[in-house]
């Protein structure tokens, strides 16, 4: 196959080459007045003439907008300066050497551009590239893309994974950003770990059928065999108790966690997206750009529930839905919380022709979806609440989507509430932006 064919390199996901400023956006709509602050979106942007080995594998490109008083004040996009940026490889142990490229969060004080197999790197509120940060020394391993904010106590919540022991290790960072606690989970195994959960009380870690190994040469040194089980493990968040682990009947794989509670009998509920065997390895192909890779980079996760009850160390497993569905995202003030609503990316198939962005309703079984148009695919849709909100879904989504059609991308506000609504704003943005992974609206107020 000629690489320059790589799906992940063409349509919604060819590389821009260069970094812009622009003010004053044309805005459609009105924007809700209480939106003041920044939206800021992560991604792989392979720098002109570099062909990654492998979809996660390209630099890491932040792409912002700044939005107050009704107005979109700029729009930006940098690269995070690191080494990898320079051409520095990462063969596993340089923690520096990072691509930077999957999310980007606010905690203590700083914006943080993450990878999970690195430390992350801190930028400016304008995306210029600070530097390396490992949390005044005291994170020496890498640090999930995934971290959780605790709505409660502002506590951030997250983990270091690796092939080799201690494979998963806890950590948790007080409201300033200082590490407050390390723990080694004890029992985990050298599985591709790239979320977690909290519930109030507890960390959910996942340990799939997904594992290391050296045979895989994309640069993602990961496979799955299905001789490894698909557990779940329950730890006390104040890290005194052992971690118990859940054997998962069917095999599966989460790449993304939902939310996770305890629900009223005292069982942890986690809810994802879930690959199988065919899916996972259906969406390998266009994540490595393999002979017979699909149209889209996901070909299978479908939104699952698993209940785990400690008191007989049974897990009920139900699908919740049956569309391809990714990314997804809640109201972020019930991380760790019963929640009733979800969003998340709707892939072409199970009945749909395009992308959609999808609202789950988990107490009646229903659904809501915004179709986005002919050759126009969005991002992960970021929940922002209302002023005022008297609901869980009283707010908005934000969303970049990328049209190929127009070459060109606008920022949505989507009403939260009912995506039967045609769009509240729209923003319209310089350029096309690629197609992407995470980002947050991060308010002026933090």
């Amino acid at each position: 196959m000629n690489e320059l064919t790589k799906p992940y390199i063409t349509g919604h996901y060819t590389p821009v080459t260069d970094e812009i400023t622009a003010r004053e956006l044309t805005v459609h709509g009105a924007l809700p007045p209480e939106l003041n602050g920044r939206y800021f979106r992560n991604g792989h942007n392979p720098k002109p003439g570099i062909t990654p080995t492998h979809w996660f594998r390209g630099e890491g490109m932040l792409h912002g907008v700044r939005l107050a008083g009704g107005r979109a004040e700029w729009y930006r996009n940098r690269w995070v300066k690191t080494p990898f940026l320079d051409g520095v490889p990462f063969t596993g142990t340089e923690l520096e050497v990072s691509a930077a490229a999957t999310n980007i969060i606010f905690h203590g004080g700083r914006y943080l551009a993450l990878q999970e197999a690195n430390l992350p790197w801190e930028v400016t509120g304008e995306l210029e590239t600070v530097g390396v940060y490992d949390f005044g020394g005291k994170l020496t391993s890498s640090m999930t893309a995934h971290p959780k904010e605790d709505p409660v106590t502002g506590e951030l919540h997250f983990f270091s994974y690796s092939p080799f022991p201690p494979y998963l290790t806890y950590h948790v960072a007080d409201v300033a950003g200082q590490i407050t606690r390390s723990t080694v989970v004890d029992g985990s195994g050298p599985s591709l770990m790239h979320d977690f959960a909290i519930t109030r009380e507890h960390a959910v870690f996942i340990n799939s059928p997904v594992v290391f190994d050296h045979a895989e040469h994309s640069g993602i040194p990961y496979r799955w065999h299905d001789d490894v089980p698909f557990r779940i493990g329950v730890m006390p968040r104040t890290g005194a108790a052992e971690v118990t682990w859940f054997d998962v009947e069917n095999q599966g794989a989460i790449l993304h966690v939902t939310n996770s509670y305890a629900d009223p009998q005292g069982r942890v509920v986690l809810e994802g997206p879930r690959f199988d065997r065919a899916g996972w390895e259906s969406s390998w192909k266009w994540w490595i750009g393999a002979p017979g890779y699909g149209a889209a980079p996901d070909a299978g996760s479908t939104f699952h529930r698993w209940i785990l009850d400690p008191a007989t160390g049974k897990v009920t497993e139900e699908a919740l839905d049956g569309l391809v569905t990714e990314f997804p995202s809640i109201n972020d003030a019930h991380t760790g919380s019963a929640n009733r609503y979800s969003y998340a990316i709707a892939f072409p198939g199970a009945g749909l022709s395009g992308y959609h962005t999808v609202k789950f309703d988990t107490v009646t079984g229903r659904q809501q979806l915004f179709a986005h148009g002919e050759g126009r695919m969005p991002g992960e849709a970021v929940f922002v609440p209302a002023d005022g909100a008297t609901s869980e879904d009283d707010g908005y989504l934000l969303t970049i989507v990328s049209d190929l059609t127009a070459n060109a991308s606008q920022l949505l506000v989507l009403d939260a509430s009912n995506l039967n609504d045609d769009p509240i704003a729209t923003v319209e943005l310089p350029r096309r932006v690629p197609a992407g992974i995470h980002g947050h609206w991060i308010e002026d107020n933090k």
